[in-house]
């Protein structure tokens, strides 16, 4: 099994979250969190006054997959997510050894669908 992280632009996450429902992964965890990389920010005005905005809203999704869709699944984000812009996000991949479901104590891919 592995781990998707996958940091994304808030205005993909609807088109994202319908697409891999579409190949069959619907178990998410969805955070809004906020961070800078190579977009440093931007500036904006308010009442005649500039600020600067160090962190920029993005959207962080989290799955459990079996490893054999992690190809796709990875294609599936990048595909559906760009822009072609700075600011798209990232991906992170993680190995994970078990997933344990609470109520009932399965174990392994029984435990993730």
């Amino acid at each position: 099994m592995k781990k998707i992280e996958a940091i994304i632009r808030p205005e993909k996450f609807q088109a994202l979250r319908d697409k891999l429902s579409d190949i069959g992964i619907a178990g998410l965890t969805v955070t809004e969190v906020a961070g800078t990389g190579k977009q440093k920010g931007q500036t904006g005005v308010f009442r005649g006054t500039t600020y600067e905005i160090k962190l920029l809203p993005k959207i962080k999704v989290e799955m459990v997959i079996d490893a054999t869709k992690l190809d796709e699944t990875v294609s599936l984000i990048t595909e559906t997510c760009s822009t072609g812009n700075i600011g798209d996000g990232k991906i992170f991949v993680y190995p994970v050894e078990d997933s344990i479901r609470i109520r009932t104590g399965e174990h392994g891919k029984q435990a993730v669908h």
